[in-house]
């Protein structure tokens, strides 16, 4: 259980734990700061050479913020029932049992939290390399060889863009160590600021277009489209990036024992953040399909020729920018989204460590990760935990390889645990409720739907990379057997 406090100190004569000090504001931004990385700056380019079609190019980021907020809206029923260090993790145990919660956690540590925490890091300093050219994934510094990962041979090798992404998650790792508020503080911030970024952008995108002519769109908005089952299972692929783009709201729910009034703000910051992201996600690609053409060509010799296809180095946004601003544009793209990736890492960082501590607390993963920092009340052991198991990460493969593991695992357990919200509600209908999804039963079974065809189109299209997220699910099985005889206790629902 968490305890109220207001400060970053431990009231004397106390056992540490957790504080609650969360506010409705803090909890909002965790969620919005944690979705926007990187990746609304440069997936459009994917998606748009999955679906060469601008109608299917905005559906892509329709469809992905309709599952968003729906899954958010649903999850808040579960967050104010059971508002627990841990959150997703708790859901899944109380619905599924210890195994299924298990799993999760384990998959979070592995791939999906501290994937996401390396995918986010190595961007950031990508990026950060406009400023300081010496930052780049080109300036090797040290080679470590090569080792198979997933039938590939994968280098090992430290780039001055993977040590700047190395200090930033060591030193947010510590940050968030000395107390819940300054993690906090952290995050009001530069969720603040990128979010005035992604509203500037909309806002000059949105001008210019007033003053200009749009860019040139051959054959219309649905070009080429033919609604057949190959089209949905190509649309169904493109929803990778859109959904990686969104993914991370979930994280609020980990800190649910931190949060001041959980039965209200937890629904309340779910829902809010969700529904503000995802509009303005559609309004920048509305603004990208506004500023340049869809189609390109990979030799074109400036934005316009290249289009949001082949937009240098995917940097969609930076392309826009230029178009809107000039030269300019692109230095301020850049800074924008050094900003926005390091609060993200942020985020991340303050929430996973909670899903590590709750699984300590249940015995089911190293004793000293349930350890409370005895000052400052947070999860010390297990943030630093997180962030060494990320900086091992960033040398593990390129942006995209991550995006694909992560998603495939990420969307599996969202299914699992929306079906665990039919389940609570058939196995304990008497349980208090303070707050129900919205469009219950219909919303929950159409999120279960869409995400299951996504899964689909992924295993038929990018199958090693779907499998291989399979597997290390499917590896947690036995290590959760070993982790329950280590504990010597059946680990009962809490």
């Amino acid at each position: 259980m968490a305890t109220p406090a207001s400060t970053n100190t431990a009231a004397s004569g106390r056992s540490a734990d957790l504080i609650k000090g969360l506010t409705l504001l803090d909890s909002t931004t965790l969620v919005m700061g944690s979705m926007i990385g990187s990746g609304i700056f440069i997936v459009a380019a994917e998606v748009a050479r999955e679906v060469r079609s601008p109608g299917l190019f905005l559906l892509s980021w329709v469809l992905s913020g309709l599952m968003t907020v729906i899954a958010a809206v649903s999850y808040g029923e579960l967050a104010a029932m059971m508002p627990r260090a841990g959150g997703q993790y708790v859901y899944l145990r109380e619905a599924f049992g210890p195994l299924f919660g298990f799993l999760y956690g384990w998959t979070l540590f592995l791939v999906i939290q501290t994937g996401t925490i390396a995918a986010v890091a190595v961007a950031f300093g990508k990026f950060l390399g406009v400023f300081i050219p010496g930052v780049s994934a080109g300036n090797s510094l040290l080679e470590l060889g090569q080792v198979p990962v997933f039938g590939h041979r994968v280098t090992l090798a430290i780039s001055s863009q993977q040590l700047v992404a190395i200090l930033v998650l060591l030193g947010l790792a510590a940050v968030n160590i000395f107390g819940l508020r300054t993690g906090a503080r952290v995050q009001n911030i530069f969720t603040a600021l990128k979010v005035a970024a992604l509203v500037g952008m909309v806002a000059a995108g949105l001008g210019w277009s007033a003053g200009h002519p749009a860019a040139p769109q051959p054959g219309g908005l649905w070009s080429g489209v033919r609604w057949n089952l190959a089209t949905l299972t190509v649309l169904a692929v493109a929803l990778v990036g859109p959904l990686f783009s969104s993914d991370a709201w979930n994280n609020v729910t980990f800190t649910g024992a931190e949060v001041i009034h959980p039965k209200r703000n937890l629904p309340l910051a779910l829902a809010t953040g969700t529904i503000v992201v995802c509009t303005l996600y559609f309004l920048c690609n509305l603004v990208y399909l506004k500023v340049l053409p869809l189609a390109g060509s990979p030799n074109g010799a400036g934005v316009m020729e290249r289009g949001i296809q082949y937009a240098a180095e995917d940097r969609v946004a930076t392309a826009a920018m230029q178009v809107i601003l000039g030269p300019k544009g692109a230095l301020l793209m850049a800074a924008a989204i050094v900003i926005s990736t390091f609060g993200c890492i942020n985020g991340l960082t303050l929430a996973g460590a909670r899903v590590y501590y709750a699984m300590a607390k249940d015995g089911l993963f190293f004793p000293s990760v349930a350890q409370v920092h005895p000052r400052y009340r947070t999860p010390a052991v297990s943030l630093m935990v997180q962030a060494v198991w990320g900086c091992l990460l960033t040398l593990s493969g390129t942006y995209n390889e991550l995006l694909d593991y992560v998603i495939f695992a990420v969307v599996f357990f969202y299914i699992l645990t929306i079906a665990g919200l039919f389940r609570l509600r058939w196995r304990r209908p008497d349980t208090p409720r303070p707050y129900r999804a919205w469009g219950y039963p219909v919303l929950p079974a159409l999120y279960i739907l869409l995400a299951s065809f996504v899964e689909w189109a992924l295993l038929i299209h990018k199958t090693g990379r779907s499998l291989a997220g399979l597997c290390i699910v499917a590896l947690g099985v036995p290590v959760y057997y070993v982790w329950r005889r280590r504990a010597g206790r059946r680990i009962a629902p809490a």
